[in-house]
């Protein structure tokens, strides 16, 4: 692999990283603020989609200038304290250096916003691995995360057949999919108990992230098992 021309696309929450405690407890203060109860519980499973979609799912509003209230809300909290609460996931960093080593380029395609995206990066000392960083808040022509993935292969002229996309939900396969990328399914993220999508892969640790890549796209053989 040493030299190579493969890259990866990750997505972030769910995938490398765990931000369920800090985004969770965000958006708890974000309704308790404006005197709202939760309409479905904030659990893992709500991570995902762009932070007013999902503020819409937990609070019930549909208006526009109180969800952006809403988002204010929780910004407040989690850009200054809140993204300090993330961890990753046990072998990511490991895995992430040794795909790194071995001459993969890394990249993040993410709906996370992106201030708390690179906070996040920082913090945990990643920034230098990553070539590129995509975040939907910093691509306004694109509709959906698909749409973004594409901007970023376009820009850094990656190609389809030397790249793949790791993800944790079902967003991220049929993203992967419309770009026409390998998808592994990072199985330990947040995607929902007995959800089944598309992916060529699914990978059950992050310790096996380097091995299930190098023989999907690398080798071109089926996914080892694990």
């Amino acid at each position: 692999m040493a030299g190579s021309a493969w890259s990866i696309v990750f997505d972030f929450d769910g995938t490398l990283v765990d931000s369920a405690p800090g985004i969770l407890s965000g958006m708890a203060q974000a309704l308790a603020a404006r005197g709202l109860a939760p309409r479905v519980p904030l659990a893992p499973e709500i991570i995902g989609p762009p932070l007013t979609q999902t503020l819409a799912l937990i609070s019930g509003i549909d208006s526009t200038p109180a969800l952006a209230e809403l988002a204010t809300e929780f910004k407040r909290f989690y850009d200054h304290e809140g993204y300090r609460d993330t961890l990753p996931y046990p072998g990511v960093e490991h895995a992430l250096r040794e795909l790194r080593q071995a001459g993969m380029a890394l990249h993040i395609a993410t709906n996370k916003r992106a201030r708390p995206t690179r906070l996040i990066l920082d913090h945990l000392g990643w920034t230098p691995l990553f070539a590129s960083v995509y975040c939907l808040d910093e691509c306004p022509a694109c509709p959906d995360k698909a749409a973004m993935l594409g901007k970023l292969l376009q820009d850094t002229a990656l190609r389809s057949d030397e790249t793949l996309y790791i993800g944790d939900t079902l967003g991220d396969a049929i993203a992967a999919k419309a770009n026409n990328l390998p998808f592994i399914h990072a199985t330990w993220g947040y995607g929902r108990d007995g959800e089944e999508f598309p992916a060529d892969c699914r990978c059950d640790s992050a310790d096996h992230l380097p091995e299930t890549t190098r023989q999907l796209l690398v080798q071109g053989r089926p996914c080892p098992a694990n």
